[in-house]
């Protein structure tokens, strides 16, 4: 159906690193076309890229710093879905437009913890699903589910909780990010009869479910860090911290979001 000029030139684009889609285009050739002389290209040459590795199937390297900073996103905003017809899932992270620091960290996190798989950004109103695709994120995320979060037990692996207590400020950065906040509060105070205004940080971590906050929480105990439950018409929904001296150590550590 196609002349050999016309897939020499696809395969001398695709090649070059052009992408699929853009030769399919350029030279109006199906898109499974393309695809297919493409891997029958890789496969005479002996170029077939190199599988995905992952750490729990043979105990290849994880960066676990980023891994437990995405894990955090994960637990909070986070959830891995595989639509039907597609044979790959994908993890999907939810980053609002108004902190574009953050939705770079996600998809350097992502980038770093899976170097062999791709990430892209989907807009969406307001906020980009940040996602990575990969056969491998049932491994390393044993938390998915059916159904919400809070609906179902949430609990870190053995290996997960070695991974957050070697990198417990990383795993609470992601945790804050996703469902947390700084936040400037204010109060007044009578000195010497005359009524002053008081200013002072304070971080919210808010999330339905009791497992994730007690994993929260948990993590916050084993860094001497205290807390508060906030409860808000009777759901004990929102942890706080503010204590001056707690404060800083998340500032140092965490920061507001950007």
């Amino acid at each position: 159906m196609y002349s050999l000029d016309r897939r020499t030139r696809t395969l001398t684009l695709l090649r070059a690193g052009n992408k699929n889609i853009d030769v399919s285009r350029l030279l109006h050739v199906p898109p499974g076309t393309v695809s297919y002389w493409k891997h029958m290209d890789r496969a005479k040459r002996n170029a077939v890229p190199e599988r995905p590795r992952c750490h729990r199937c043979d105990n290849s390297p994880l960066d676990q710093p980023n891994y437990a900073y995405l894990l955090g996103l994960y637990l909070g905003d986070g959830h891995i879905i595989q639509y039907s017809g597609h044979r790959v899932p994908s993890l999907m992270i939810t980053c609002a437009d108004t902190w574009p620091g953050l939705m770079d960290e996600c998809e350097n996190a992502m980038r770093t913890a899976f170097p062999r798989n791709a990430v892209c950004r989907v807009r969406k109103k307001g906020a980009h699903n940040v996602k990575v695709y990969s056969k491998h994120l049932w491994c390393l995320f044993p938390q998915h589910g059916h159904g919400r979060k809070h609906n179902r037990l949430i609990a870190l692996e053995p290996w997960q909780q070695k991974i957050v207590d070697a990198c417990p400020w990383d795993f609470l950065r992601g945790l804050v990010h996703s469902d947390g906040c700084r936040v400037t509060n204010w109060t007044t105070k009578v000195v010497r009869g005359e009524r002053k205004r008081y200013q002072y940080p304070r971080y919210f971590f808010a999330n339905k479910s009791d497992d994730i906050r007690r994993i929260y929480t948990g993590t916050l105990d084993k860094l001497g860090i205290t807390w508060t439950h906030c409860t808000r018409g009777g759901k004990p929904f929102n942890i706080s911290v503010a204590r001056r001296a707690d404060v800083a150590l998340l500032d140092e550590h965490i920061g507001p979001k950007h």
